[in-house]
């Protein structure tokens, strides 16, 4: 019979299994240049090539858990297109990191001399003179 006291999911007795809800981490971490490696397809908005090659990203950090710090840098601290390249960032990293974190440093400033050789020829390309 039915005690009024009682809620009727008092009355299941099944045991529920226990369910992990923290988020996956990738099964192999990824390396500090597979990481580089892919943040070759964020391109800045602004002079089309990527910022690696451009010489924006500064420092990488992965931890035991897949979860990557990226210490990175724009050609102006008031570049109007920082969302799009944290946007970019997060989405070529998707599924090869467990989360990225943007750390925007402004020290050392940045300068045309970080540009990579690769970057070099991708500009001139567009008809920059370097």
């Amino acid at each position: 019979m039915y005690n009024h006291e009682q809620r009727p999911s008092d009355l299941v007795k099944d045991e529920l299994p226990d369910v992990d809800l923290s988020p996956n981490p990738p099964s192999v971490v990824p390396a500090e240049d597979e990481i580089l490696e892919a943040m070759k397809d964020v391109v800045d908005p602004e002079l089309m090539v990527n910022v690696v090659d451009l010489g924006l990203v500064y420092g990488v950090q992965v931890d035991d858990e897949g979860n990557v710090t990226i210490d990175m840098t724009l050609t102006s601290p008031t570049c109007p297109l920082t969302d799009k390249i944290e946007y970019d960032t997060k989405y070529v990293l998707d599924g090869l990191a467990n989360s990225v974190t943007l750390n925007w440093v402004w020290l050392p400033p940045w300068t045309l001399e970080m540009i990579s050789e690769d970057g070099r020829e991708q500009l001139r390309a567009i008809g920059y003179n370097l």
